[in-house]
C-alpha cells in the first residue's frame, strides 16, 4: 500500500516536472510592431547612448549659472621676530576680493547652454527618429521573408504532389524513367528556393533582434502582423505641415539659430570691463589697519572684436543652414509621398488582377497536366509563373509599407491610425 502511494507520487512529480520543462521551453509570444518599436527605444544600445549624452549636455547649464568665487588672502611677515622689536614688527594681512561681471555675462551663458541642449535633445530624437524607421523596416523585411518562405514551402508542397503522382504513373507504366527524372529535377529548384527563403528569414530576425538590443539572437524570436497595404487618410499637405512642426533636424536648425543670437549677446557682453573689488585687514604688531582696492582692466586693445564679428557670421551661417533644413524637410515628404503612391499602384495591380490570374492558370494547368491534357513544359511555366507573380505581389506589398514607414520617418509623425 505505501509503495503504491510512494509510486503515484512519483508519477505526479515527474509530470509536474515535465509541465514545467515545457513551459520553461515554450517559446515566447510574437511582437507586434508596437511592442518592437517600445522595445527599441528602452533596449537599443545607441538610444540609450544619446540619453546620456544629453544628461550629460544639461549638467553643462549649472556650470554656465555659477557666480564668481570671491578670493581670500591671508599673509605674514616678520612673524618669528619678537613682538617688542620696533625695527621689525610682525604683521598680518587678511584680503578678500571679488571680481563683479558686467553685461548680463552669466544670462547669456546660460541662454547658450539651455539652446545647446536643447540643440542636443532635438539630436537625439533625429537620432531615435532614425532607429524608429530601421526598426520599421527590419520588421517589415522579416514579415516579408516569413511570407517569403511560406510562398516557397507551398511551391515546394504542391510540386512534391506532383513528383509523388508522377512515380506512381512511372510504376503504373504511364511515363517514361526519362520523363519521371525531368520531373523530379525540377525538384531541386523548389527546394533551392525553399533554402534561400530560410536563410532571408533568419537574416532579417538577426537583423530586428539587433536593433532591439537583444546581444545574442535566438531563433525561438518570433513576430507577429500584416503586409496587407492600409490606406492613409492624410493629405500631402498635412503631411508637410507635421513634418515642419515635427521634425527633430529642422527644430534642431530653429535652435543652432537661437544658441547663435545668444553667443552675439556673449560676445558683446564679454567686450565689458569686469571690476574687481576687495576688501583687505592688516594688523602690524599693535596696530590695526583696513583697506580696500578695485581693479579695473583697461580694455584699450582686446574688447572682444573677434568674437563679436565671429558670432553674427555664424548666426547668419545659422540662419542660412535653417533655410536649407526646411527645404529638405519639404523635400523629403515629397519624395517619400511620390515613392508611396508609385508602391501602391503597383501593389493594386498585383492584388487586383495578377494574383488571382497567376492562381487560376496554375490550378488549370496542373488539372489539365495529371490527367495528361498538357506537356510538363507548360505546367512548369505556369508554376514559374505563379511563384513569380506571388513573390512580385509580396515585394510589392512590402514596398507599400517600406514606403509608408519612409512617409512617417520623412513627417517625423505615425500616420498610420
Amino acid at each position: 500500500m505505501t509503495s503504491g502511494r510512494f509510486g503515484s507520487l512519483v508519477i505526479l512529480l515527474s509530470l509536474a516536472l515535465g509541465g514545467f520543462a515545457l513551459r520553461a521551453q515554450t517559446a515566447p509570444a510574437p511582437l507586434t510592431l508596437e511592442q518592437a518599436l517600445a522595445l527599441a527605444r528602452t533596449r537599443n544600445p545607441s538610444l540609450l547612448s544619446g540619453r546620456q549624452h544629453v544628461t550629460a549636455t544639461r549638467a553643462s547649464e549649472v556650470t554656465a549659472g555659477f557666480r564668481q568665487n570671491p578670493s581670500f588672502t591671508l599673509s605674514g611677515a616678520d612673524v618669528s621676530l619678537p613682538a617688542n622689536n620696533p625695527a621689525n614688527p610682525y604683521s598680518y594681512t587678511a584680503n578678500v576680493s571679488r571680481l563683479f561681471e558686467r553685461g548680463e555675462k552669466r544670462r547669456w551663458r546660460l541662454d547658450v547652454a539651455r539652446a545647446a541642449t536643447d540643440v542636443t535633445q532635438s539630436q537625439y530624437g533625429d537620432t531615435e527618429r532614425q532607429t524608429i524607421l530601421q526598426v520599421k523596416q527590419a520588421f517589415t523585411n522579416m514579415l516579408a521573408a516569413k511570407a517569403a518562405l511560406k510562398i516557397a514551402g507551398d511551391n515546394l508542397a504542391s510540386y512534391s504532389r506532383t513528383v509523388d503522382l508522377s512515380k506512381a504513373r512511372l510504376n503504373a507504366g504511364d511515363i517514361s524513367a526519362t520523363d519521371f527524372d525531368r520531373i523530379d529535377l525540377q525538384l531541386a529548384e523548389f527546394e533551392a528556393d525553399t533554402n534561400a527563403a530560410k536563410l532571408d528569414l533568419i537574416q532579417a530576425s538577426d537583423q530586428l533582434q539587433l536593433l532591439l538590443g537583444i546581444a545574442r539572437s535566438t531563433t525561438t524570436f518570433d513576430i507577429t502582423g500584416t503586409l496587407d497595404p492600409p490606406a492613409l487618410t492624410q493629405t500631402l499637405e498635412q503631411m508637410e505641415q507635421s513634418a515642419l512642426a515635427a521634425r527633430p533636424d529642422y527644430q534642431a536648425a530653429v535652435q543652432s539659430v537661437r544658441v547663435a543670437d545668444a553667443s552675439i549677446h556673449l560676445a558683446d557682453a564679454e567686450g565689458t570691463t569686469d571690476p574687481t573689488v576687495g576688501g583687505e585687514y592688516e594688523r602690524t604688531a599693535t596696530y590695526n589697519s583696513a583697506g580696500f582696492q578695485i581693479s579695473i582692466p583697461l580694455r584699450v586693445f582686446d574688447r572682444n572684436q573677434g568674437e563679436k564679428e565671429r558670432t553674427r557670421y555664424e548666426a547668419q551661417a545659422s540662419r542660412f543652414a535653417e533655410t536649407a533644413a526646411r527645404n529638405q524637410v519639404i523635400n523629403d515628404v515629397d519624395q517619400a509621398w511620390a515613392g508611396y503612391e508609385a508602391a501602391v499602384e503597383m501593389a493594386t495591380r498585383y492584388n487586383n488582377h495578377f494574383v488571382a490570374e497567376a492562381q487560376r492558370v496554375r490550378d488549370n494547368l496542373e488539372y489539365s497536366y495529371r490527367h495528361g491534357g498538357t506537356t510538363l513544359l507548360d505546367y512548369l511555366d505556369a508554376l514559374r509563373d505563379y511563384r513569380q507573380v506571388n513573390l512580385g505581389a509580396l515585394t510589392a506589398n512590402q514596398q507599400v509599407w517600406l514606403s509608408i514607414h519612409q512617409l512617417s520617418f520623412a513627417a517625423a509623425t505615425e500616420i498610420l491610425p
